[in-house]
């Protein structure tokens, strides 16, 4: 689901981004905050960030030591993608094996559908292995898929790199849901006479 939320953040900004005048440009507070940002990807509470969408208020700077340096409170506006089961989306097929098939949708790279939650569809192993339904419907690397969202996990590793992600099992059981056909695809349909 897409939200729009409001964040408040400690910035910290090296005294050496000070101006002439020894007070640092808002330019750089807005740029550390995007950097932070963009490292930290994603929250359990709020999802992954998509974009800040509106900068509501910087608050006075405290130093942190006699360095200069220092933390600065931002108030901002933030466009989150915060996956929620119940939800139907779209995701990329990147890999089919026997277990099932892995999909990827927006900021979410693993995205788990099973077999089982695959009716009426059999796999098809080959060079480029595939699930095809009874109605010769085909899933395989490259398809987009319509899926209704089972679980969603946040997964937090620490380490080396800090690693923050949602993973999902997703569904392809009811109605609307499977492989879409995009339009402008050079694939014809089956019976489409030419």
């Amino acid at each position: 689901m897409i939200c729009e939320v409001e964040l408040l953040r400690d910035v910290p900004v090296l005294a050496g981004n000070l101006d002439r005048n020894g007070l640092i440009p808002q330019r750089s507070i807005v740029n550390r905050l995007l950097e932070d940002l963009f490292i930290e990807k994603s929250s359990r509470d709020h999802g992954y960030f998509l974009a800040v969408t509106g900068l509501k208020k910087i608050g006075k700077g405290e130093a942190v030591d006699e360095s200069g340096d220092a933390f600065f409170p931002v108030v901002f506006n933030c466009r989150t993608f915060l996956p929620c089961s119940g939800e139907v989306l779209q995701g990329f097929v990147h890999h089919v094996s026997t277990s099932g098939v892995f999909l990827r949708c927006g900021p979410i790279k693993y995205i788990f559908l099973s077999p089982r939650k695959m009716p009426n569809y059999h796999y098809v192993p080959g060079e480029k292995p595939a699930f095809v339904s009874d109605e010769l419907a085909k899933i395989e690397s490259g398809v987009v898929v319509q899926f209704v969202v089972l679980a969603v996990k946040w997964i937090e590793k620490k380490g080396t790199n800090i690693r923050r992600d949602f993973v999902m099992l997703a569904s392809i059981e009811g109605n609307s849901l499977g492989p879409v056909s995009l339009s402008g695809s050079d694939e014809l349909e089956l019976g489409m006479v030419v």
